[in-house]
């Protein structure tokens, strides 16, 4: 017997897929050559699978900030604010992500999938309830465990299911905190955010919305779904990450309420894990400026986005239920979604292969995501490819 034995399931199902030639874990790339291209196997690949939204990882104006930083403060901060201070990018970032967002706090984390841990798990305490979207990211169901708030779940994306649920909360004690996301991450729909908000005003809840993967992408300004659905004064706290649009690493949270920084204080994961490195810090800023300044860059991926989805749709493939730069071609059953994931590797094209239990309809996913450094060529190339093999499989066309 070993520790281990508890995941032979889950041994065996890859197990399955590497006897096959399959292995998504596998994947090295000995090459990066642009925000959209790499090198697997000494082969060049298209990549569309990467949630570089908006292509910024090889913004020169990113790699200088980062590269000055690197010489002038070093590799690391090896600990975290509470135990080894802030550096003066820490402070900087927090500033100008208040301000991006129009708010008064802010507060930066390692990663992303640590925001969502640290704040939620934070907010909602033994006497609350956390009313949580179905379909949400794994970072806010491990809040939720991490947490001593009882949770519930409604269904995705049904504001009146929200409703329903809440109704049956009356007369119990302790606060409620309704946690939803701009953008799914698996097949690219948005939360229904004004009509949640509505709910959330009239429960007299709190509301934290996470926008990772709508940041940079939706809105007028880039900051959500929210800013686009008109609402953001409805949405107490917003949650989200760099490792996207911001083409770097670590996670964030902006909100109005009052005292907020309380938080620096009782939040476990933000008072015990290290600090972002400056060179970090100094790569989002420089990132942030560009979103703030340039909404061609927003222009482009919306454009790629709708290009790339409806010629998808066009061909006659079973995609998620609206564009967005998270494209997901939806498949019968794993055996075929791994072969045509084998298939696009060989022909060039690098995309996500998420399979049962991890999909929301539990149907295995090929999950792709284009960026506004995507040219139409190389859009349409990936198209042609799809279409080649979707009707070699026999995926459409049927």
């Amino acid at each position: 017997m070993s520790i281990l034995d508890k995941f032979a399931g889950i041994q065996h199902a890859h197990d399955a897929l590497t006897a096959l030639g399959i292995d998504p874990l596998a994947v090295e790339f000995d090459a990066m050559t642009s925000p959209c291209e790499g090198v697997i196997d000494g082969r060049k690949v298209l990549i569309l699978g990467s949630n570089n939204y908006l292509g910024l990882t090889y913004d020169p104006a990113v790699i200088d900030r980062g590269v000055d930083a690197l010489r002038a403060f070093g590799s690391g901060t090896t600990g975290s604010r509470i135990a080894n201070g802030t550096y003066r990018g820490h402070k900087e970032l927090e500033l100008r992500l208040a301000g991006f967002f129009g708010r008064r706090h802010a507060m930066i984390f390692s990663t992303g999938y640590q925001a969502n841990l640290a704040t939620i798990s934070t907010l909602a305490g033994k006497d609350d309830t956390i009313l949580i979207d179905a379909d949400s990211h794994a970072s806010i169901y491990d809040a939720c465990r991490m947490g001593n708030a009882q949770v519930i779940r409604f269904r995705h994306n049904d504001p009146a299911d929200l409703a329903k649920r809440l109704k049956r909360l009356d007369g119990q004690p302790g606060e409620k905190l309704i946690v939803i996301e701009g953008i799914y991450s698996m097949l690219g729909d948005r939360a229904p955010v004004a009509e949640i908000a509505a709910v959330t005003r009239a429960a007299g809840a709190t509301l934290l919305a996470d926008e990772a993967h709508s940041f940079g992408v939706l809105g007028r300004n880039g900051r959500g779904a929210a800013e686009e659905a008109g609402v953001e004064r409805d949405v107490d706290f917003v949650v989200g990450t760099f490792s996207k649009s911001l083409g770097g690493i670590g996670g964030f949270c902006v909100s109005d309420v009052p005292g907020f920084d309380i938080l620096r204080l009782v939040c476990r994961p933000y008072m015990f894990t290290a600090s972002l490195p400056p060179a970090v810090v100094a790569c989002t800023l420089a990132a942030l400026e560009r979103i703030a300044t340039d909404p061609s860059l927003r222009q482009r991926l919306a454009a790629n986005a709708e290009r790339f989805y409806r010629g998808l749709e066009a061909a006659g493939f079973a995609l998620g239920p609206q564009i967005s730069p998270i494209v997901s071609v939806r498949l019968s059953d794993v055996s075929m979604a791994a072969q045509f994931w084998k298939a696009l590797l060989e022909a060039g094209v690098y995309v996500n292969l998420a399979l049962p239990p991890a999909t929301p309809t539990s149907e295995p996913l090929l999950r792709t995501s284009v960026t506004a450094a995507h040219t139409s060529a190389q859009i349409d190339k990936a198209l042609g490819v799809f279409a080649d093999i979707g009707t070699r499989l026999g995926a459409i066309g049927t």
